[in-house]
Order: structure tokens, then sequence, then C-alpha cells
């Protein structure tokens, strides 16, 4: 395996992105905290507040290292962690303060659950008339199904996407990833971004960006509702393929399967002759993707006649070679063994607080003149509590007493 670019940890000539950005994060496991990572790539400070006690669930997900989740090392990268009871008043008074002298709030919480703590956007904003407040929620912020609870999965059915995930006429299945959490976080990322343009360029207030887990999925699924609108038509799964574009499908080979992307007029065309079918090459029936689309069953077989007598490695080398999109289904060791990640540095070597060094995540997206960069790593629960609060205006005696009474950790 090559070297992996390490990350870098600290110091860079050039200011970051988003350097001088104060980001306050409330949220817990996926869709707020992954917008927190965003913006802390590219140079926010992100002050995480967890939970006392066990602090964000995620610490603890999936595969654990010397205690602690991988997972977490990457999406809590480039953060401080504050832990702090908010449901103590003693708490809240701190979150305000904290507020006051924030550009960002991000939080994932149910609808509601802010307001019972006395931090409720109008509130926040009589503080701190600036103040960007992200609200990441199953259903939104309004509307009927505003207090149901919601996760990704349930957002990714809402918005349609997990309808469309299946083989025709078998369970629909997820992704592989909380696409829905991913999507929403984005979103945010967005959301944010364009609020703090319109504080600066226009003068205008802080605001609060509402973010629904379902419309976030939904805003993705492409011609889906227009299709409806215009046909009546209720796309229905189909599998690899890739309806009413043709060809364009996942074929067997020897020892796997490669996807194939000939949808193209030109493509097509190269595509046929590379696999010995000059004859579907010269088909003016063929010459488009609606021709192509009435006799889609005939090309997919025609395809995988070709590739299921060739490897992976050969169909990919041919396909290349006749410059038609085409590519081997990665998993995670083939990601990492790529020369192609590697040469674009999204494989980095993160130091961890307890002494591990791991392959993670690089930084997307590439800046030319203020990129992203892993300045710290994931910290232990509460391990910045004392800092933060010093540089806010506490006293020793002050942190120690709020310590005593369970009020941060």
């Amino acid at each position: 395996m090559q070297q992996q670019a390490s990350a870098p940890q600290s110091g860079s000539a050039a200011p970051q992105a988003l350097a001088g950005l104060r980001v306050i994060e409330m949220g817990q496991l996926i869709a707020g905290p992954f917008c927190g990572k965003t913006l802390g790539d590219f140079g926010a400070e992100v002050i995480k507040i967890e939970a006392t006690g066990e602090g964000d669930p995620l610490r603890k997900w999936r595969l654990l290292q010397d205690g602690t989740s991988v997972w977490w090392q990457v999406q809590s990268r480039n953060k401080k962690s504050l832990a702090l009871d908010l449901r103590q008043a003693q708490a809240q008074d701190i979150a305000r303060q904290l507020l006051a002298e924030a550009d960002v709030l991000i939080e994932n919480f149910r609808p509601g659950t802010l307001e019972g703590w006395g931090l409720a956007p109008e509130q926040l904003h009589a503080l701190n008339p600036g103040l960007i407040i992200l609200r990441i929620s199953g259903y939104g912020q309004t509307g009927p199904y505003r207090d149901l609870p919601g996760f990704g999965v349930v957002g990714e059915a809402m918005g349609g996407l997990r309808h469309l995930t299946a083989e025709p006429g078998r369970v629909p299945v997820r992704v592989g990833v909380s696409i829905g959490d991913t999507l929403a976080a984005l979103h945010g990322a967005i959301g944010v971004l364009l609020a703090l343009y319109h504080r600066k360029a226009h003068g205008g207030p802080g605001q609060v960006i509402d973010v629904a887990l379902h419309e976030a999925v939904f805003n993705c699924m492409e011609s889906l509702i227009p299709e409806y609108s215009a046909f009546g038509a209720v796309r229905q799964p189909a599998g690899s393929a890739l309806p009413g574009i043709a060809p364009s499908n996942a074929y067997p080979c020897q020892d796997g399967w490669v996807l194939v992307a000939g949808n193209g007029d030109s493509i097509f065309k190269r595509l046929m002759q590379a696999i010995g079918r000059d004859d579907l090459a010269q088909d003016a029936q063929l010459a488009n993707n609606l021709g192509r689309v009435a006799r889609v069953d005939e090309i997919d077989a025609a395809i995988a006649a070709w590739t299921g007598t060739r490897s992976v490695a050969q169909v990919v080398q041919a396909l290349a070679a006749a410059r038609v999109p085409a590519g081997k289904v990665y998993t995670a060791r083939d990601i990492v063994e790529d020369p192609h990640y590697q040469a674009r540095e999204m494989l980095l070597s993160q130091h961890t607080r307890d002494g591990a060094t791991l392959l993670v995540p690089g930084i997307v997206p590439k800046l030319s003149g203020t990129p992203g960069r892993i300045r710290s790593s994931a910290p232990r629960l509460g391990e910045d509590t004392d800092a933060v609060l010093a540089e806010a205006g506490l006293t020793p005696g002050q942190i120690s007493l709020l310590r005593s009474k369970g009020v941060i950790q």
C-alpha cells in the first residue's frame, strides 16, 4: 500500500475561508454534527456542547477503538467539547452567554427543545441579532408532522428515495449509509453560508434556517414529481439501472460487477464497437436515447454477454481505452489501495487523543486558495470545558462550583 498523506494538524500561512467564525454546535449523532464538521474543516471554531455523563451517543456507535468510535474521530475533528447539562438553569445561562458572542448555532433536536430550555430563536436574537440559527429536524419546525420523531431513515422514505432503492418487486433497502442525515447537513451548511453572506453583504440580521430531513432528500429526487405531474407516472424501483436513460447499469463479470454508463450518443457507439457489436453501433434506431430505451433489454444483454467473459479489471481497462465511463464497485479496501484517492489526498492520517493513528476521509470540496485541513483531532468529553468557560469570563472558582453541582463536566 502506498504512503498516505498526513493530515495537517495545525498552522498555515494563509487563513482558512471560515477562520474567525464561531459556531456553537448543540446537535448530536449525524445531521447537526456533520454540518459542524464541514464548517470546522474550513476554519470555523466549533464548540460542541455535549450532555454530561456519556456525551454524544456517536462516541459509542459502530466499531470502537480504545473505547471510542472511530466514526467519532472523523465527525468531531476540529471541534472543542464543552460538557454541559442543559436541563439545568445555570447551564442554560452559560449557553446564552456563549451564544451572545457566536456567529452560528447548529441544533438537531426535536422541535420545541430549544424553547423548553429558554433558548428560543426570538430570545437568542434579542441577545445577538446577528446570530444564524440552523435547525435540522425530521419534519421541520412547522406543519402537522413537526412533533413526530424523525431520523434519517424516515426522511429517506418520506422523501421518495427508499421507494426507488430496491430491485423490482423486492423490499426497499437503505443505501448503506445515513444519506438522509448527510444531505440535511449539507443543505444546512449551504443555508449557513447563504445567511452569512446576506449578513455581511447586505447588512441583514441573523435568521433561522429550517432544514427537514425529508425535504433535503426530496430536493435531490430529480424528475420524480414533474413526471408525475405531467404524465401521472409513478417512478418504480429499477435496481441498478437508470430508468429512461440507456444504457446505464451494472453488468456481471467473472469476478464481480462493473458499472457502465454508455448513455451518450457518441459514447454508445464507442461502447458497442468496443464490445464487438458494430451492428448496434450503426443501428439508426439506437442513435438517440429514446430509441435505446425502447430496446434497453437487448442492449443490456449484449453488454452483459461481453462483460461476463472477462474480469472487472479487463472490462474497465478496455472501456477506458474506448473512452466509455465504467468502473468497478469499490469496497473500503479498494478505496484505500486506489492511487487516485491517494493522489488527491482523500486519505489522510489523523492522530487520536489516545495516541492511535487512523486513516480518515480527506476534505471536500477542495479550495485552491483557502483549503480545508484537520487542525485538531476529536476531543474527549468535556476536554475543553474549562478553557471555553474561562474565555467566557468565568473564574476557576466559579468553574469548580459549577462542576460540583453537575452543571458541567
